[in-house]
């Protein structure tokens, strides 16, 4: 594996979960509001603003952590669905955003994201199994 594709696998091995539970409301009420837990929404804000991208100006992060054109504009969307509910927000809890009128979008915006992100990954992990088959049997 070159580099550049190494870097682009491991900044996506921090943003693809982060993803997966923004899109997944049950998983956001059983450990974000868990204190019991490590994970919350600061840990998202941090991977997906201060981390591994700036959600809301993905572009630079385009063959970094994110693979293609698609991926930076629904980037770019979860980050402004995120964004106006931070702004409906006044104590900026977990329980909060979580309650938000904006949040379905947000879950939304990261459900879209998720299945490109993911379908992009598979494809790549495809490419590179088959890259080894064709080394592996060339004579």
């Amino acid at each position: 594996m070159d580099d550049d594709r190494l870097i682009t696998a491991r900044v996506r091995t921090e943003l693809v979960p982060v993803i997966l539970a923004l899109a997944n409301p049950p998983w956001q009420r059983d450990v974000w509001l868990d204190p019991s837990t490590l994970e919350n929404l600061d840990h998202v804000f941090h991977v997906l603003y201060d981390d591994f991208c700036e959600a809301d100006h993905p572009e630079r992060y385009l063959g970094i952590g994110l693979r293609t054109e698609e991926e930076v504009a629904l980037m770019r969307q979860l980050g402004m669905a995120l964004d106006a509910v931070a702004a409906e927000v006044p104590d900026e809890t977990d329980a909060e955003y979580l309650r938000a009128p904006g949040w379905p979008q947000v879950v939304s915006a990261a459900g879209r994201l998720a299945q490109v992100m993911v379908g992009h990954d598979l494809r790549e992990l495809l490419d590179l199994h088959e890259a080894r088959v064709e080394r592996d049997t060339a004579p």
